[in-house]
Order: structure tokens, then C-alpha cells, then sequence
């Protein structure tokens, strides 16, 4: 693996895109657990992507358009969903008490770890982006776990840097659930998340 394709999927990761942005709101409601399971669940769905463009199946998905248009508008409507929730948090104003005291539990880690996982995996961008970058680094007659080793580099390392996210969030979660910062973090992560749903449906690719 070169150099230059660690430096591509660093500079990749860096960017707060959506995943970012659900990681540390998840993170702010309900602890390091929360962030964690939410970047398990992102990171799974990468892989899966990954897999899926090493065998030809990304593809094949992405050359349908019926079910590529699916996908990106289910992905979209996911994406303004999450983004609507954060928006009413952030209007109503207030820290579910209820919920805080639950955000230890395997039902509350399980429904953050569902997030991060349909966040990511009702994103057709990604298959796109696996497609235009992999055959730049691995040669068209390389071996199936060339293309996986390669393909699968790019959730483990961003899996790695959301959990360090997780654990940053985590450290500052106290002063996020103030009032006033808990209603900051609700409106920048609701409209960020509707601006990623936007970007989403005016994507002509």
C-alpha cells in the first residue's frame, strides 16, 4: 500500500462530513458509549461498502440507476430526519432527563450504533467515491485481498478518528449539555445534517 493512498484516505477523514457530525451529537447526549457505538456503526457500514465495490457489487448498484436514485433518496430522507430531530431539540430547549438516564443502557447503544450505520450505509456516495479512488492504487489484475486490503483502510482508519472524537466529546460533555451549548449543538448539527441531505439530492452523479 503507498504512502500516497494513506495520505488521500487521511485527508478524507479529516473532513467533518455527516458521520462527524451524528459521532459527536450522540456523543453530547449520551456519553462515550453512545459516541462509540455510533462510530462502530459507521465504520461496519463502511466496510460493507468497501466489500461490496472489492467483489463488483458497488458497481453494479451504482450502474442501476433505479436503485442508486433509491438509495440516495433514502439516504436523504434519513439524513432530514436526523437533521429535523436535532432542530426540534434545539428549539424545545431542554435535556431529556429520562433519556440521559438510559444512555448507558444496550438499547440506547444499540439505537446509536443504528444510526451511525444507516447514516452511512444509505449514502450511494461512498460506493461512487470507492469506485474513482480503489483502481487509481490497485491494478485491475490484483489479487481480491489487494482491492480488500485497500478498500478496507479507509473505515478502519475512520473508524479510529470518530472514536477519538467519541472520546474528546466525551471529556467535554458537561459543558456541551449546558443549556445554551446543548441548544448550539442541537442547531449547527441539525442544519448540517439538512445541508448534507441538500448536497445529497442536488448531486447530479
Amino acid at each position: 500500500m503507498s504512502g500516497a493512498y494513506l495520505l488521500v484516505v487521511l485527508a478524507v477523514v479529516a473532513v467533518p462530513w455527516a458521520d462527524f457530525v451524528v459521532t459527536l451529537r450522540n456523543t453530547v447526549l449520551s456519553g462515550r458509549s453512545g459516541g462509540v457505538a455510533t462510530a462502530g456503526g459507521i465504520g461496519v457500514a463502511s466496510l460493507v461498502q468497501g466489500s461490496l465495490v472489492s467483489v463488483g457489487v458497488g458497481a453494479l448498484i451504482v450502474q442501476s440507476q433505479p436503485l442508486f436514485f433509491a438509495l440516495r433518496w433514502l439516504g436523504l430522507a434519513y439524513l432530514c430526519f436526523l437533521g429535523v430531530q436535532a432542530l426540534r431539540s434545539a428549539v424545545r430547549g431542554r435535556r431529556d432527563a429520562a433519556s440521559s438516564a438510559r444512555s448507558t443502557t444496550s438499547a440506547h447503544r444499540a439505537r446509536s450504533f443504528r444510526q451511525g450505520f444507516l447514516t452511512n450505509i444509505t449514502n450511494p456516495k461512498m460506493l461512487v467515491f470507492y469506485l474513482s479512488l480503489l483502481p487509481q492504487f490497485v491494478g485491475a489484475e490484483a489479487p481480491f485481498w489487494t482491492w480488500l486490503l485497500h478498500a478496507w483502510t479507509l473505515p478502519l482508519v475512520g473508524t479510529a478518528w470518530l472514536l477519538a472524537v467519541a472520546v474528546v466529546g466525551s471529556a467535554l460533555r458537561e459543558k456541551l449539555l449546558q443549556p445554551v451549548a446543548r441548544r448550539v449543538v442541537d442547531a449547527v448539527s441539525g442544519l448540517a445534517l439538512l445541508g448534507f441531505g441538500a448536497r445529497l439530492a442536488l448531486d447530479r452523479a
